[in-house]
């Protein structure tokens, strides 16, 4: 029994992280869809009230978003949603291209799996119509999670989930985000139509050709930004 001894005592962390974690989960979405842009500073009263979850739970969620990389802890000064550099975005870029194409290249035989794919496309090109670009850009990341859901690994969607969340902080520094994602409409078609037909090799192919240009438009943004603020 002494391998027992505590774990009654635990029992109460136990519950509190498992909240944290939900907690975590909740403000780790709503920066992926954009809520909560880069640079905000983090309100426990008014997220923790929101929530109704105690101090105590909202700072470990918060801890575990630092370790994420999506928060950071200022001294004496709260806690802010994180603002990437330069060097992130690309190493955001690195761990989609070696992921993302990796799922397309494993599909195996077709047909795939692609319903929520089309649904994610569908998505954009509707909230495009609506002129709707904010909404384009949840599509787009909605999309490329569909893209690594056909892996069916839980533990790649759990790492995935925190580096689309990145992702999303990058997008908030492009001043027009029409200009950014409009372009992308017509590459998430071709490449569910590639899946579609089977065509895995060709999806790879556009994928990685489309995260090529996708991270050298938005290195040229970031690039800009850090030459205005000097």
């Amino acid at each position: 029994m002494g391998e027992l001894t505590g774990l009654a005592d635990d029992r109460a962390l136990l519950g509190r992280t498992s909240t944290a974690e939900r907690v975590s989960d909740i403000l780790r979405s709503r920066i992926a869809d954009g809520y909560f842009p880069p640079g905000q500073r983090l309100s426990e009263d008014s997220i923790g009230g929101a929530l109704g979850v105690s101090r105590n739970t909202l700072r470990e969620a918060f801890r575990l978003l630092t370790h994420e990389r999506l928060l950071v802890h200022e001294l004496n000064r709260g806690v802010f949603v994180r603002v990437l550099t330069v060097q992130d975005v690309e190493d955001i870029y690195r761990t989609r291209r070696v992921v993302e194409c990796a799922v397309v290249r494993g599909l195996g035989e077709p047909p795939f799996a692609v319903e929520a794919v089309a649904a994610a496309v569908e998505s954009g090109l509707r909230a495009a119509r609506e002129g709707e670009w904010k909404q384009v850009s949840t599509a787009n990341i909605h999309f490329h999670r569909a893209l690594v859901a056909l892996a069916g690994s839980a533990r790649i969607d759990e790492l995935m989930r925190s580096v689309f969340a990145e992702l999303r902080l990058a997008f908030h520094v492009v001043a027009d985000p029409r200009l950014l994602h409009e372009p992308y409409l017509a590459r998430n078609r071709e490449i569910l139509g590639a899946l579609q037909a089977g065509d895995r090799s060709g999806a790879e192919r556009l994928l990685a050709e489309y995260l090529d240009d996708s991270l050298k438009g938005l290195v040229e943004v970031y690039t800009r930004r850090v030459a205005q603020q000097a």
